[in-house]
This record gives structure tokens, C-alpha cells and sequence, in this order.
């Protein structure tokens, strides 16, 4: 049973999520340091990781424990970066309040999406296990 709710799919759509969670805090915390001098905005990479994982080849894990997970692409998770490449103002901060807000917009639409999508998961999981009553 474990094996069947923790299979890859469900870890990567977990990953997404947590990604989507530091992706909000990291995005509040430059809205909120909008007017701070000196302060680079900070970007959460997962999509471009993910990309990366996906296109390596897969290795062979051995397990030593039947509770360890297997398959799983040890390189796959978030970074949050700081963009310490452009300025928006003379100050030194490069934080365009504008372009937060979208992104925050965006970050709310995945997340909503990759909530949905686990959802649908364990939902058939449930039917499953129902054997199709309700």
C-alpha cells in the first residue's frame, strides 16, 4: 500500500507543492522588503531541477529497508537563489512590485493545479480500495 501512494508521480506532485509553499514565502518576503536599499530579490528554482532530474538517466537504488523510498531522483527539490544580476532603482534593490504580484498570481494557479492533480490521485486510490461503492 505504501508503494502505491508513494509512487513517483505522487512524490514529484508533493515536491511541486512544497515548491509552490517557498515559492509564496519567498515572494511575500520581496513584496515586503519592496522599499529596502540595497536588498536582491530572491527567485525559488524547481521546474528547472525537476527538467534536470528527468533527464537523467536512472539509477539503480538499493534498499535496505522495505520503508525507504526507491526511484527517487536525489537531485530532485527547490533552491531559492538571490537575483543579484539587475537593479530596478538606484537604491541597489531590483525588486519590481509589479512583477511580484503577477508571479504571486501565478505561484497561487499552480498551486491550486498541483493540489487538484493529488487529489484526483488519491481519489481514484480511494475508489479503488471502495472497490467502487461510495
Amino acid at each position: 500500500m505504501n508503494k502505491l501512494l508513494n509512487d513517483r508521480t505522487s512524490l514529484v506532485l508533493q515536491l511541486a507543492l512544497n515548491a509552490a509553499a517557498e515559492r509564496q514565502r519567498v515572494t511575500a518576503h520581496n513584496v515586503a522588503n519592496v522599499n529596502t536599499p540595497q536588498f536582491k530579490r530572491q527567485v525559488v528554482l524547481f521546474e528547472e531541477k525537476l527538467k534536470q532530474a528527468l533527464q537523467e538517466p536512472e539509477l539503480p537504488l538499493a534498499r535496505t529497508h522495505e520503508r525507504h523510498l526507491d526511484n527517487i531522483p536525489r537531485t530532485l527539490g527547490h533552491e531559492v537563489i538571490t537575483d543579484n544580476s539587475t537593479s530596478m532603482r538606484t537604491d541597489g534593490n531590483n525588486v519590481d512590485i509589479e512583477r511580484e504580484m503577477v508571479l504571486l498570481s501565478m505561484n497561487q494557479l499552480h498551486f491550486n493545479a498541483v493540489t487538484q492533480a493529488l487529489n484526483n490521485r488519491y481519489s481514484i486510490f480511494r475508489y479503488v480500495i471502495q472497490e467502487g461503492r461510495r
